[in-house]
């Protein structure tokens, strides 16, 4: 096997290979300075072709490549690689690969599909373009054949503009939630299925535009790097992939009533024709079916996963010319009328009458496929379908696993839902809005430290979070139409990433990775402080505080956001005081003093924790276990009522489930959140008595405050609540408790706690340099898994009798009822008493 292709193996800086755009789009200088961002740019689809002889193929064949917006390169008819990852426009990545296996003696075709989305979507904005660069398309390419010499991107590829494409279904968006997921509309009539193929027929194609980088002081250079793409950076992540997963189930019905043809989105399509009256139904045990379209009338198609999928849903049909497919991707079964939590993305498919095999280019999550046939009168054969999945790879090795089926189920669902959350970036969820929130990530990334083995894409979320506004803040969601609108953010997603950077030091000690992360975190918490009291708290914060969809109350002086704060500012002082910035660690810990002394006002003894805020100078009865449970995360709670406040807010008598924006039909509810944008919380629970409990985003700050207060071995009874997603064939871990999604990385706690908390396995200095062994299984009989660290597994088996640990570094042992010990790496077996 060949050496890993690396970014030595090309020119220090400047790149061998050429911008290239399609000759039918002339790029021509236009503006003074800058020719200004499109807020109508076009959905753009570029092809290219390039044609290289090579008498031999070299041993190997470094190669790399990247695009604005997404490209798919195949080399003779054979897919290669997908890019690039998302990124802001000035921190653009390119992919880089080893192009031998590929290749042959003789003719050669590299192929090269780009698709410039225009408009911002979930994962994607646009640069700032200069005169030239940047307001449209465009494609760099190069790769080292040894003794042929350099391939490269230049006027000598063939290159077309494609019009098989149509974006007008962005005219029919009215969803301001999932809306920023590209819809696909194909005609298969106006494209050439073997156009990567050696045998293709080019000649009518024209020749690739160079296109320069023309500003002052752009020397007009063609190749990278030049603005508004930055220096370029390699691709920082693994590649993605996944199983090809195929239907459960699949049921025909023949509806009567026509499909309105001037509704341009196949998703309104498909919604529209929900309430139509089903003439007959028949189950169909495997694919491929045949159906017979009425001229009157249409057939619809609805296909079951078997459970939540993301990837490339990809399928063969056999119809005449003309016939369309209207796809619709859904978590639940269609129904009339349809949620807004579903029902957002899909396809159009209009068949060419042969070779109609398609593969729709954006990833998409789905349980089930909602298919209109219609357009074409006659029999119409559904071959196959599919979802190639595209996710994140998790590295063999690590595992949990206890006495408890129950539990063992929740492990595994936690894994499988961050895993289809784990993109090119963590993400909210597949099947919704794919959009990279800097606060959910934090979830995902402690999840990847405690189950995978491939911890790059927990750092990669730093990186690509890392990008503050004017003000310091940092956007709620980056690379995507959010951060590109510069509108208002969460604040307090800002301290979860904050504690993201926080984990990176104690997970892996990179110094100049933290030392570079520094400067945003001190922003970030400088941000806060026109908002603290002369008390040392926080009042009136402005911009949406989020915190959690549990119904938490934040207005006037809040005790959540100043304990928020203070663990940030904590955890700044820490990795400051480990930087040797003793400057920096003393201005952390001035204002987080500040913090505490003023903290004591929320306290309420009567009840044993901490109300959530105070209104006017009148503490408010409002308690949710979030104030209590960021008290202690914070250390603002002395540590003599911790363990009291986690008997109260963990009291099952006391815990009420409330939402400002639930609904009762498992959506959004319109109605909740024009409330809150008018300022109207309703207050529907008994506030003297009961405390609101946190959803499951949160309840990691639960459960670390219940395990800080000496209580993880009551977590395995806490975690139980989360089977309560396992139902009806989903085994992902959904969003909140009733209603939302049925897959949100942000809610799988349980799984990081598991490893954590109940086997006990955490770093005990930076980067597990000595690891801390703890376990507390509660009322299980057992537990044992596999725990990734920088220097390999670390093994643990935990019962009621003994507990036996084989780890490649030191560890720190600590059992209920001994005395902390000290042991050296390697194996050892401590009896339990």
């Amino acid at each position: 096997m060949s050496a890993a292709v690396t970014a030595h193996d090309f020119p220090e800086i400047r790149w061998q290979g050429h911008w290239i755009w399609v000759p039918e789009e002339p790029i021509k200088p236009s503006g003074p300075l800058s020719a200004g961002v499109n807020p109508q740019a076009p959905e753009t689809h570029g092809l290219f072709r390039k044609t290289v002889h090579l008498d031999q193929v070299p041993d190997r064949a470094p190669a790399r490549i990247t695009a604005d917006s997404r490209y798919a390169l195949f080399v003779n008819g054979q897919g290669v690689f997908r890019g690039p990852i998302r990124s802001q426009p000035r921190r653009l990545y390119y992919d880089l690969f080893d192009l031998a296996p590929y290749l042959q003696p003789g003719e050669n075709v590299l192929a090269v599909y780009v698709k410039y989305y225009g408009t911002p979507k979930s994962y994607w904005m646009p640069a700032t373009p200069n005169l030239t660069l940047g307001k449209s398309g465009i494609l760099v390419f190069e790769a080292d054949l040894g003794a042929a010499g350099w391939l490269v991107s230049d006027a000598s590829w063939k290159a077309r503009k494609s019009d098989a494409w149509s974006d007008e279904w962005r005219n029919d968006i009215e969803d301001p939630v999932g809306g920023g997921v590209p819809i696909e509309v194909f005609d298969a009539r106006r494209f050439s299925h073997d156009w990567h193929d050696a045998g293709f027929d080019d000649s009518g194609w024209g020749a690739a535009q160079v296109v320069p980088a023309m500003h002052i002081g752009g020397f007009a250079y063609t190749q990278p790097p030049t603005d508004p793409y930055g220096p370029l950076s390699p691709r920082p992540i693994a590649k993605l992939g996944g199983q090809v997963q195929t239907p459960a189930t699949v049921q025909v019905e023949t509806l009567d009533g026509q499909v309105d043809t001037s509704v341009a989105s196949p998703v309104k399509r498909v919604r529209a024709a929900a309430g139509l009256h089903v003439k007959r139904t028949t189950p169909v045990e495997r694919l491929p079916v045949t159906v017979d379209v009425p001229s009157i009338g249409m057939v619809r198609l609805n296909l079951d996963m078997g459970h939540i999928v993301s990837g490339f849903v990809r399928f063969e049909i056999q119809a005449q010319a003309g016939t369309v497919l209207d796809l619709a991707y859904l978590e639940e079964p269609l129904k009339d009328p349809t949620s807004n939590i579903d029902v957002r993305a899909g396809t159009r498919y209009i068949a060419r009458g042969e070779n109609d095999r398609f593969q729709v280019f954006d990833s998409n999550g789905l349980r089930y496929a909602s298919i209109l046939v219609h357009g074409g009168q006659g029999s119409v054969t559904l071959q196959s379908f599919a979802v190639q999945e595209q996710v994140y790879p998790w590295g063999e090795g690590a595992r949990f696993t206890c006495d408890d089926e129950e539990l063992n189920r929740i492990f595994t669902a936690g894994i499988r839902t961050v895993q289809l959350c784990s993109h090119d970036s963590f993400i909210d969820c597949p099947t919704r809005e794919q959009r990279a929130w800097v606060g959910d990530g934090v979830v995902h990334q402690m999840v990847h430290l405690a189950t995978n083995r491939d911890w790059r894409l927990a750092w990669h979320y730093l990186i690509l979070g890392n990008s503050p506004r004017s003000d310091g803040m940092l956007p709620m969601s980056v690379v995507g139409e959010i951060e590109a609108s510069g509108a208002f953010t969460i604040p307090d997603w800002a301290l979860h990433w904050v504690h993201g950077v926080y984990n990176r030091y104690r997970f892996s000690a990179d110094r100049d990775v933290v030392k570079g992360l520094m400067p945003t975190i001190e922003r970030v918490l400088r941000w806060y402080v026109p908002y603290q009291t002369a008390d040392g708290v926080l009042k009136d914060v402005i911009e949406w505080n989020l915190v959690d969809w549990s119904s938490v109350l934040v207005n006037d002086t809040s005790s959540i956001l100043t304990a928020l704060w203070a663990r940030g500012l904590r955890e700044y002082a820490e990795m400051a005081g480990w930087l040797e910035e003793r400057g920096s660690q003393r201005w952390a810990e001035g204002l987080y003093e500040q913090a505490r002394a003023g903290f004591e006002v929320f306290w309420d003894e009567a009840r044993g924790s901490y109300v959530d805020h105070i209104v006017d100078g009148e503490r408010r009865p409002e308690m949710s276990q979030l104030a209590g449970a960021s008290a202690i995360i914070s250390g603002l709670a002395p540590e003599a009522r911790w363990g009291r406040i986690i008997d109260t807010i963990t009291d099952p008598q006391r815990l009420v489930v409330r939402s400002w924006i639930g609904g009762n039909q498992g959506e959004y509810s319109q109605e909740k959140t024009q409330k809150q944008i008018q300022g109207m919380y309703e207050i529907d629970w008994d506030a003297e008595r009961q405390i609101v409990l946190a959803e499951p985003f949160m309840s990691y700050a639960v459960h670390d405050a219940v395990a800080q207060a000496g209580k993880a071995d009551r977590l395995p009874d806490l975690y139980r609540r989360w089977s309560e997603f396992l139902v009806e064939g989903y085994d992902t871990i959904g969003e909140c408790w009733g209603w939302g999604t049925h897959v949100h990385g942000w809610s799988c706690t349980p799984t990081r706690d598991m490893i954590f908390y109940t086997l006990g396995v955490m770093p005990a200095a930076p980067g597990y340099a000595k690891a801390r062994i703890a376990p507390r299984l509660g009322r299980l009989a057992w537990a044992k898994g596999n725990v990734p660290t920088p220097h390999g597994l670390i093994a643990v088996e935990a019962s009621v009798e003994r507990v036996t640990v084989d780890s490649p570094v030191p560890i720190v042992v600590d059992l209920v009822g001994q005395p902390v010990r000290d042991l050296p790496a390697g194996k050892h077996e401590i009896a339990v008493q």
